[in-house]
């Protein structure tokens, strides 16, 4: 089993609050993970409310869970069964006065939306949140061929350890038509199936661009609300990424619109029929696809309540991504596809733009090494180290 980075995180909120809430798209790792963690416990109960047999044992989930009190209950897709939150509350708090307040529930939900708004309803005060991502390159080996085979077949489980790139490519396209089919209708508001697989595959297209809602719309006959509305029901399933430009006021005439990411590069070619590593290299999406997989894989491990944008002016001044964390000032990175390489003029205008506390450019080598006086180029597995390490 590949560790996951995140165990430790989840380990210490069980040990600080009675309910904590792995959040991440469909077949991220999440049940693995959670049983792995349950095995460690003295006693846990594992519930999977896609089973209508488990769903049963909570005709009445206030008697049934009242006899696992002095265990770790894992209910796996919650979402399934959001009535089960009021109940959570009741028990939380019984067992705070019989000495029983902590590591009660681990919950795990497929969509932000639905968890977020149901939990957040009973449970404030009770519940720590933590998001699973597919696999990140700090938690694969250190080689060069891991992380284009990361990069190619992006980082969910089914697709990366699967025995070739054709069968990873099928699996990928499984993933989606179930989305599509099955858990968008179910978590969602119903959308044919068909417009948004071509609003996803639009969106492929234009990885990393900004958005323009107009266009999209024309394309698909659809009114702008519409092409919002869509987007935003694939953030809230953790599927794409709508990264914010920089704001701070400096006099500037700044870019304001989003950039819209789809989240894991795999889904990316699989949507845009890429098969292998051969017909990536060549194809006009290889560097918005690298550059959202290098964002993805650093706010992965970023410390909590790290703000990240994107700063652009009308002048060409520009930075892929700004991270903004607490106590550790700002940090601005340019993303690079080479092994090697230097930032471009616009880098280097926005720097004096928005003086960061520090400057990366980083690429597809290893090491660290500097470029000039303020600039350090780094691998990306280097840069997740570091950022992870603040993180604890």
């Amino acid at each position: 089993m590949i560790r996951r980075w995140v165990t430790p995180r989840i380990e210490q909120a069980l040990n600080a609050q009675a309910a904590v809430a792995i959040i991440g798209p469909r077949q991220a790792g999440k049940t693995t993970l959670a049983r792995s963690i349950a095995d460690s416990w003295p006693s846990a109960l594992y519930l999977d409310l896609e089973s209508r047999e488990d769903r049963d044992k909570l005709t009445d989930p206030t008697l049934f869970l009242r006899q696992f009190e002095t265990s770790l209950v894992v209910l796996d897709e919650i979402h399934r069964a959001p009535e089960i939150f009021s109940t959570l509350r009741g028990l939380i708090d019984q067992g705070r006065r019989t000495g029983h307040g902590r590591g009660r529930f681990l919950v795990l939900g497929s969509a932000s939306i639905d968890l977020l708004r149901q939990s957040g309803e009973s449970l404030a005060g009770r519940i720590s949140y933590i998001e699973l991502g597919p696999f990140s390159v700090v938690e694969l080996p250190a080689d060069e061929s891991t992380l284009l085979r990361l990069w190619l077949r992006g980082g969910f489980p089914g697709s990366y350890l699967a025995e070739n790139d054709g069968a990873s490519l099928q699996w990928r396209s499984d993933f989606i038509r179930t989305y599509l089919e099955r858990d968008v209708p179910l978590l969602g508001p119903r959308v044919p199936a068909e417009t948004l697989e071509r609003f996803w595959t639009m969106l492929a297209h234009n990885q990393g661009a900004l958005l323009n809602a107009s266009r999209l719309a024309s394309g698909l006959q659809i009114s702008s609300p519409t092409v919002q509305r869509y987007i935003d029901l694939l953030t809230d399933l953790l599927l794409v990424r709508q990264l914010s430009p920089f704001h701070r006021n400096l006099g500037k005439r700044l870019v304001k619109s989003r950039k819209v990411y789809v989240r894991d590069s795999g889904l990316v070619h699989a949507l845009l029929g890429i098969r292998t590593f051969n017909e990536l290299a060549g194809h006009p999406v290889a560097g918005p696809s690298w550059e959202g997989m290098v964002i993805e894989n650093l706010l992965e491990v970023a410390p909590q309540h790290t703000m990240a944008s994107f700063y652009r002016t009308a002048a060409g001044a520009e930075i892929d991504l700004v991270l903004e964390i607490p106590g550790h000032g700002l940090w601005a990175i340019e993303i690079k596809r080479s092994l090697t390489g230097r930032p471009e003029k616009g880098f280097y205008s926005a720097c004096q733009d928005l003086k960061p506390d520090h400057r990366f450019l980083v690429n597809a080598g290893k090491g660290q090494y500097p470029i000039d006086a303020e600039t350090q180029a780094i691998g990306v597995r280097e840069l997740a180290e570091m950022l992870g390490s603040l993180a604890k």
